[in-house]
C-alpha cells in the first residue's frame, strides 16, 4: 500500500509515503507543495471513470466517479480514496436517465468494484440497486 520515500538534504527523513494502489481524487484536487505533502498519489494511478454494469438492464456504461464511500480494507483506505476489490464508490448516473417516483432525476448512486483495478488498469463495478 505505501512505499517509504526519503527526503531532506541527506535523505535522512522518511515521513513521506507514496500510495501504490489505484486512487480517486476529486476534480478540484490540487497537490500540496512537495515539501509538505505526506501522502503522494501518483497521477498514473488516479482514476476518475468506472465501467459500471446495471444488473437489470445487463448493460455497461462508462460513468464518472463522484467519490469513494467505503473500502472494506480499512478506514484509512476510504479516507485516502484508495480503490480495491469490494470498494463502494458513488457514480454519476445522470446520463442514464433514472427517475425517482416523485419525478426527480437521480444523479448519484452507489456501485461496488468487482475487479482488482491495480492489475487491470480500469475499474469495473456493479450498480447497487
Amino acid at each position: 500500500m505505501f512505499k517509504v520515500l526519503k527526503s531532506g538534504k541527506r535523505g535522512k527523513k522518511s515521513w513521506k509515503r507514496m500510495i501504490t494502489k489505484v486512487t480517486f481524487v476529486g476534480p478540484g484536487f490540487t497537490r500540496k507543495p512537495p515539501k509538505y505533502e505526506r501522502f503522494i498519489r501518483p497521477t498514473g494511478l488516479r482514476m476518475n471513470k468506472a465501467h459500471v454494469t446495471h444488473p437489470e438492464l445487463k448493460a455497461t456504461f462508462n460513468l464518472d466517479i463522484i467519490g469513494v464511500k467505503k473500502n472494506p480494507n480499512g478506514a484509512m483506505y476510504s479516507s485516502l480514496g484508495v480503490m480495491t476489490k469490494g470498494t463502494i464508490i458513488e457514480v454519476n448516473v445522470s446520463e442514464l436517465g433514472l427517475v425517482t417516483p416523485g419525478g426527480k432525476v437521480v444523479w448519484g448512486k452507489y456501485a461496488q468494484v468487482t475487479n482488482n483495478p491495480e492489475n487491470d488498469g480500469c475499474i469495473n463495478a456493479v450498480l447497487l440497486v
